[in-house]
């Protein structure tokens, strides 16, 4: 399988965009800011708006949504997507290393959680291991958004978890006032020695077509954390194996894995280097839009090494001890990553019929990911995809208002060298859907329907699996006053994904063997959902109380085994059980003058267990609670931040218990020219106590430690 040209993706792209889609759905934000005088340019807004296609105004009966844009975007953009949104209700990051972080939404990862940009998949390998960047430029993107419960129906029956939609403008949506538009940032943080910038601009050529150009480019050093950087435990290995070494008499073998056990400061191989460049041009007046973009994501990041980790490239000498391995051994493993990628968007008015208006989304990416072992190729995966929409938006009459449409997804698939995991593949996927919304009075109710097929192949192993599954979901939700209170209930239907059935072998960037199982059979759920919103001028809130029940739920664990010296995971399948709550508040206290004194809080906490004593879900985020207090007013914000995280000790089998910490930021925006210029300068110091912290979620966080005290300055223009 080779690297498609630009030409070859043009032409694929060419002939699809003429049927293909885009998903046309609508949130409900969460607790709205307290803040009132809040302005905003032709394309970046510092409020929280989370609505992507305007069909339905406020989708809130099978959506609960929150989002972050603006200045609040500005201060908390890293490399990667995961590590953005980890101050949101119910949001985690697997954390895997600083260059590939991905969100965990209600304690899931991977396939169960949908990745998006404008709408349709982010066409990378990202959801098939822990290791892989997402591919989503965070220097460029203009507002991301998180979508959870029901409302992810639109996006398949697989994001039982949720969904999360970047939005860039790389296919622009609208046309400047100016004759040249400028959004720019660029800013510097200290734990890595992260240096970041990215721009874009936006240009009418006529009075109807607008031409955008952007570009970023990012170099960060290893990063530095507070503490030890390997765990309690891991540590306790590694003294262990030097008091061993010690007593044989072989004192240089214990000085160094003494010295790896007290190691601190910055985590080796940890650094990440990357840039991007996109240009797109769009087509816009009063009868719908057509546009299309081209853009490259560009990325190479070290891979943490396990501390007494090998594999069976070492061929290491049987007599030698397991330090022994680890010091003569490995070559740091590093991943070279590139997606070229193609968008296409279409809008046509209808009129006052039926149907007011047909949306079309269609993207088309090739990717190639190279694991390096030292400046040896180790593992190449190469993946060709597409993924298209069409949707046919209905106008509103009398309180009801839907959209129906299709979908289809394809990929393909393979990994090349000795420790290539998953065996070449194919996948095709194929989906219809409605959804229904009727508004009477104060009561508001909610209809979806999809059918989704799928079809895999692995054709080297002579396997072929076909899955179908019907999901619907149905929503209530009444208004008294100014409180909302509603009830949700859905049935799910996923797909085993090629890597749940098909993996066997050894995976050195995770270090691990990896099993799958080809008999597996489609994961299903009932899901419900509780909640109460409210919301007045000052004071807002936000509480659910949700819960999954699963049927041949799909799950990855270690076994305990070991094979070509390294832990073995394997995929099973037994029913589960999950629940959660998440709450978010925000209150005005007092006004002084042009200044108001705010306060805001974030609580989620989930708990997942398999059923006939299977034991406890892995990697599922603890207790978490957040608080903060703000002081706004045109000129300046100040914010500071408390942020707990509860030990995690219900675990897996051979899964390690996860300290729980407190984290301490703080951070001031600057605006010299009030917020109508849209210029500010923002500078933050995050964990300032320099405590060390690790994520529950993260497969790595045994020696992959979060950030430490962090200095950052971060300048944001729009002109």
């Amino acid at each position: 399988m080779k690297s498609a040209p630009l030409l070859r993706i043009s032409a694929s792209i060419s002939a699809l965009s003429l049927t293909l889609a885009v998903p046309a759905y609508a949130q409900q934000t969460g607790p709205a800011s307290t803040e009132t005088n809040i302005q905003s340019d032709d394309f970046h807004g510092t409020e929280d708006i989370v609505v992507t296609a305007p069909f339905v105004e406020r989708l809130d009966i099978l959506s609960g949504t929150s989002a972050i844009s603006g200045e609040v975007l500005a201060e908390k953009t890293r490399a990667q997507l995961g590590d953005i949104l980890t101050s949101l209700p119910g949001v985690s990051a697997t954390s895997f290393s600083p260059g590939a972080s991905r969100p965990v939404l209600r304690g899931y990862q991977g396939n169960r959680v949908a990745v998006l940009t404008d709408g349709i998949g982010n066409i990378d390998a990202s959801n098939t291991s822990a290791d892989h960047a997402v591919t989503i430029d965070t220097l460029t993107v203009e507002r991301i958004e998180v979508l959870r419960g029901p409302a992810v129906l639109l996006f398949g029956g697989q994001a039982v978890g949720g969904a999360v939609n970047a939005l860039d403008k790389r296919i622009p949506r609208s046309i400047p006032d100016e004759n040249i538009h400028i959004d720019a940032l660029a800013g510097y943080g200290s734990a890595a020695r992260d240096w970041s910038g990215g721009a874009s601009i936006d240009m009418p050529i006529t009075d109807r077509v607008i031409v955008h150009l952007d570009g970023s480019y990012r170099n960060s050093d290893d990063l530095r954390t507070g503490g030890y950087i390997l765990s309690p435990n891991l540590r306790a290995e590694m003294l262990d194996l030097a008091a061993e070494e010690a007593s044989e008499g072989h004192l240089e073998e214990a000085a160094e894995a003494r010295e790896l056990a007290d190691q601190r400061g910055r985590i080796p191989n940890s650094a990440v280097k990357s840039w991007t460049a996109g240009g797109g041009i769009a087509f816009i007046d009063d009868n719908g839009n057509i546009g299309v973009s081209y853009s490259i994501y560009d990325t190479n990041y070290g891979i943490p090494a396990r501390p007494g980790a090998s594999h069976a490239h070492a061929h290491a000498d049987e007599e030698h001890s397991e330090y022994e391995e680890h010091a003569e051994g490995e070559a740091p493993v590093t991943i070279g990553l590139r997606q070229y990628r193609l968008d296409f968007r279409g809008e046509v008015n209808l009129g006052d019929g039926l149907f007011e208006k047909l949306r079309l989304r269609a993207g088309y990416a090739d990717y190639t990911h190279t694991e390096f072992e030292g400046d040896e190729v180790g593992t190449l995966f190469n993946s060709q995809g597409i993924e298209a929409r069409a949707e046919f938006v209905q106008n509103d009459r009398n309180g009801w208002r839907g959209a129906s449409g299709v979908q289809y997804q394809s990929r393909d698939f393979e990994a090349i060298g000795a420790e290539a995991f998953v065996p070449p593949n194919i996948t095709r996927q194929f989906g219809m859907f409605t959804l229904q919304e009727y508004t009477k009075g104060n009561l508001d109710a909610e209809v979806a329907l999809r059918f989704d097929t799928a079809d895999l192949r692995a054709d080297t192993l002579g396997l072929t699996r076909s899955f179908n599954n019907i999901s619907a979901a149905f929503g209530l939700g009444y208004h008294i006053g100014d409180l909302k209170i509603g009830a949700n209930i859905s049935r799910t239907g996923r797909a085993p994904a090629v890597e749940e059935l098909f993996s066997s072998g050894p995976h050195i960037a995770t270090q691990a063997y990896e099993i799958g199982d080809p008999d597996l059979k489609s994961e299903r759920a009932w899901n419900g959902e509780l909640y109460a919103r409210y919301e007045t001028l000052g004071t807002a809130f936000s509480a659910t109380l949700y819960t999954n029940r699963f049927d041949n739920f799909i799950y990855e664990a270690e076994t305990g085994d070991i094979e070509d010296d390294l832990p073995v995971f394997q995929y099973f399948q037994n029913d589960a059980k999950v629940w959660g709550v998440e709450f978010q508040a925000a209150k005005r206290l007092a006004s002084f003058g042009s200044s108001n004194l705010s306060v805001d809080g974030v609580a989620d906490y989930t708990r997942a267990k398999i059923s006939s004593g299977g034991g406890n879900v892995p990697r599922i985020p603890p207790l978490r609670l957040l608080g903060g207090v703000e002081l706004t007013n045109a000129s300046f914000d100040l914010r500071g931040e408390v942020e707990f995280s509860d030990d995690q000790t219900k675990t897996a089998v051979f899964e390690t218990p996860t300290d729980g910490f407190t984290l301490v930021n703080a951070s001031a925006t600057w605006r010299p020219f009030g917020r109508d210029r849209n210029i500010a300068l923002i500078a933050s110091a995050n964990n300032i106590f320099d405590v060390n912290a690790r994520r529950a979620a993260s497969f790595t966080k045994d020696f992959v430690p979060l950030t430490g005290r962090d200095f950052r300055v971060t300048a944001r223009v729009s002109f």
